[in-house]
């Protein structure tokens, strides 16, 4: 693809995340697929659609100073400066002036000489200027929002929940691309078989701590080798594999995943308990719940049942104490994987948070009920805010005496997790600075 092609399309997928509420990971791989691009044209794509969604507030930060009027500009012109600032600021190979003629051109054939002739100004501005300081910004809050592209918001709560140094760190830690990791299927292959293979075949990898099924890759495709198209590896992150590790789980018991989709969890349990016993695998969408049943098939394993329902309604369907183990793997804000998915952290609200607390509530008041007398229950999300996390714990147990979290859970984690700076009575806060993973939070719960 040539260079105007490529950033015609980047140009697209940012225009449509912006305005539209697109979501970048999903538009990036559609584009991949349509143009079958390369490897090379698939990194830089990715470098720029990424960077520009992932940095956009501090972008805008950037340019303000340059342009009058920016209200009145069309939202593709304000994204072709954002994309352009980007390369500008943050990726060195590529010269400027060749940056500022791909956004000329890409001007002149969507717009008009007056949009042509700004953006030209604009950009040549910001060559010659530079960008201005972060450090006119006086309060604190506010310039580690506009460093990192964080809704002032979102970082004010956070600093409230964990102190301003904490956050600045995870809303940093949030601007990096996160690494791929991979579980391997131990159905099929030990850690150490795919580990050997990767290398031999010119990979760079390293064994997880937190899962002894995890495999961390620091260079090559995984998803062009024949072990992931044969079911060897499932590509999952860290931090989620751990939930499948603190359930405690053993050959032929029965299993519930209550909010299962799109089955990484689901396939985790089934792996470790050496595809015996049942695991009934349940997602409020039918098309979801189709995905856990092909995941499942492309792994070969075939002790997991699924079905579409709500989990708050699973008590009319299904006895009361019918599993051994229960996994709530709740709807959350997503507010632990920006990193993958950067706009989310535009979207979310306050209000988002405060209504999806509310359901995780009922969907642990509901599959509580399902739990064996002498079973347990791992709660997780992905995502960083206690409102949906410990303190839904916190609510549950105040109303169920009868609960409480495992104390065994704090003894059964990795010997890396035991004194991280997120754990407290009511379970672990993973923060993606920690392990560089996703943000998650896991906890137990089991009867007195």
């Amino acid at each position: 693809m040539s260079e105007m092609a490529l950033r015609n399309a980047a140009l697209d997928i940012v225009t449509r995340v912006g305005e539209n509420g697109g979501y970048s990971h999903l538009l990036i791989n559609q584009t991949i697929e349509k143009r079958g691009l390369s490897d090379r044209d698939t990194s830089l794509l990715t470098e720029i659609v990424y960077g520009t969604v992932q940095r956009k507030d501090t972008l805008d930060y950037y340019i303000t100073p340059f342009v009058k009027n920016k209200k009145k500009l069309k939202p593709w012109v304000l994204w072709l400066l954002y994309m352009s600032c980007y390369q500008m600021v943050y990726l060195e190979r590529v010269p400027d002036h060749a940056i500022i003629h791909e956004a000329v051109e890409i001007a002149k054939k969507r717009g008009h000489k007056g949009i042509v002739s700004m953006v030209n100004g604009v950009l040549r501005s910001l060559q010659r200027n530079g960008v201005p300081s972060l450090d006119e910004i006086e309060d604190p809050i506010e310039r580690v929002a506009i460093e990192t592209s964080h809704p002032k918001w979102m970082v004010e709560r956070w600093s409230n929940m964990y102190g301003l140094e904490e956050t600045t760190r995870m809303c940093r830690k949030n601007l990096e691309r996160p690494t791929m990791s991979v579980r391997v299927n131990t159905t099929r292959y030990t850690r150490a078989q795919v580990m050997e293979t990767l290398q031999e075949d010119g990979f760079d990898v390293e064994a997880s701590v937190l899962s002894p099924q995890g495999i961390i890759i620091f260079s090559g495709n995984i998803l062009r080798h024949s072990i992931f198209h044969e079911g060897g590896v499932t590509v999952q992150d860290e931090s989620s594999m751990l939930v499948a590790e603190m359930m405690d789980l053993q050959e032929g018991m029965h299993v519930l995943d209550s909010c299962s989709a799109p089955g990484g969890k689901s396939t985790h349990i089934a792996e470790k308990m050496n595809n015996t016993g049942q695991i009934a695998s349940f997602d409020l969408h039918k098309k979801k719940v189709k995905l856990v049943a092909e995941k499942a098939d492309q792994l070969g394993l075939t002790n997991i049942s699924t079905a579409q329902a709500d989990a708050r309604h699973l008590p009319e369907l299904i006895g009361a104490e019918t599993f051994d183990r229960l996994l709530l793997d709740a709807p959350c804000s997503g507010l632990g994987v920006v990193r993958g998915k950067p706009d989310i952290k535009y979207s979310k609200t306050e209000d988002d948070i405060v209504s999806l607390s509310t359901i995780q509530k009922e969907l642990l008041e509901s599959v509580s009920s399902l739990m064996k007398k002498n079973g347990t229950l791992v709660y997780s999300t992905c995502t960083v805010d206690r409102q949906e996390n410990e303190e839904v714990i916190q609510d549950f147990l105040n109303r169920h005496s009868e609960f409480e979290v495992d104390k065994d859970f704090f003894n059964d984690l990795p010997e890396d997790c035991k004194d991280l700076p997120g754990l407290s009575e009511w379970g672990l806060q993973l923060f993606p600075q920690d392990f560089d993973t996703d943000g998650f939070f896991l906890t137990r719960l089991k009867r007195k």
